[in-house]
C-alpha cells in the first residue's frame, strides 16, 4: 500500500478563473508532494480581468468544514488565503484552536491575509481588517502580507528596506511568530526581495524580478507552498527558502490565459527533470 502523505488545509475563496484561491492552493500542494484539505469560505465570479462579485460561505459552514477533516484526517499544517468577513474570521480563529492549529500549538498556521485581488477588487468586507489583526494574526505562526496588505494591516508604506524591517516589527506587535513582508509588489526594483524575521532574525530572500505580466495567483501559490513544506516537517525559515524557490519557478513558467493576466504555473514539477523541492 502507498505511504500516506502529509496533509495541508487551505482556508479559502474559490477562483471560478482557477488561478488563484483554493485552486492555486491545491494545485501547489499537489506539486510539492501534500494532500490537499479545504474549508471553503467564499465563491468568486471572476477571470483573468477581475472579480466581479462573491457570495461568502456562512461561518459555521466554514468552521465545521475545519472540524470534519481535522477530525478525521489530520492536519499537519494549515493556511488561510480570502476570509471575505468578521464573523468567518471569528468562526475560523475558533476552529482552528479546536484543531490544534495556531501559534503556541501543534499544527503550523500560515495567514496570507487577502485583502484584494491583483486588480485591486476588493475580496474582504471593510470590518473584517480589525479581525483579522485581533483575531488570526495572533494565532499565526507566520503571517504572509504584500505590500498593499502591509499598507492596510499597519499604515507602513514600503519603498526601501529599512521600511521593510519596519513593516516587519509593527505585524509582530500584532503576535505573530514570524512575519514575511513579501516584495514582490515593489515597484521599479528588478529584484524580488522578501524579509522574514520573528524579531530577533532577519532573512532577506533575494530573487529575481521576471519580465511577465502573468502573476495571477502568485501570493497563494507562495504561501501553499510555504504551507506544505511546513507539514514535511521544515522549519520556518527553510519552509520559506522552498517556497521562494518554488514560485520563482512558476513565475518564470506563467502563461497567458483569457483576455487579462494570466497564472503563474506549477506544471514544471510534472516535467519528468524537474528538481524535487526539499522536504
Amino acid at each position: 500500500m502507498t505511504a500516506t502523505p502529509r496533509t495541508a488545509l487551505t482556508i479559502a475563496g474559490s477562483d471560478s478563473g482557477g488561478g488563484a484561491g483554493i485552486q492555486a492552493d491545491l494545485r501547489t500542494f499537489f506539486a510539492c508532494g501534500v494532500h490537499g484539505l479545504t474549508a471553503l469560505t467564499a465563491v468568486t465570479v471572476q477571470n483573468s480581468v477581475g472579480v466581479s462579485g462573491f457570495t461568502e460561505i456562512p461561518p459555521d459552514v466554514v468552521a465545521a468544514q475545519i472540524a470534519a477533516v481535522a477530525g478525521d484526517m489530520g492536519v499537519n499544517a494549515a493556511k488561510t488565503g480570502m476570509l471575505a468577513t468578521a464573523d468567518i474570521i471569528t468562526a475560523v480563529a475558533a476552529a482552528v484552536d479546536a484543531a490544534d492549529i495556531g501559534r503556541d500549538r501543534r499544527i503550523p498556521f500560515v495567514v496570507d491575509p487577502v485583502a484584494a485581488s491583483m486588480h485591486g477588487d476588493s475580496l474582504l468586507r471593510a470590518e473584517a481588517l480589525e479581525a483579522i489583526r485581533t483575531e488570526l494574526l495572533p494565532r499565526a505562526t507566520l503571517v504572509a502580507p504584500n505590500l498593499d496588505e502591509v499598507w492596510l494591516l499597519t499604515g507602513i508604506e514600503v519603498r526601501t528596506a529599512a521600511d521593510s524591517r519596519k513593516a516587519a516589527e509593527a505585524l509582530l506587535e500584532f503576535g505573530p511568530r514570524w512575519v514575511l513582508v513579501k516584495g514582490g509588489h515593489a515597484d521599479g526594483d528588478s529584484r524580488c526581495v522578501d524579509l522574514l524575521s520573528d524579531g530577533t532574525h532577519l532573512v532577506a530572500f533575494d530573487g529575481p524580478r521576471y519580465d511577465t505580466p502573468h502573476t495571477h495567483g502568485g501570493g497563494d501559490t507562495l504561501a501553499s507552498a510555504i504551507t506544505a513544506h511546513l507539514a514535511k516537517g521544515l522549519g520556518v525559515p527553510d519552509a520559506v527558502a522552498a517556497g521562494k524557490k518554488f514560485i520563482e519557478r512558476c513565475v518564470a513558467e506563467s502563461y497567458a490565459l483569457g483576455a487579462g493576466v494570466g497564472p503563474v504555473s506549477p506544471f514544471w514539477r510534472l516535467r519528468p527533470d524537474a528538481t524535487p523541492s526539499r522536504g
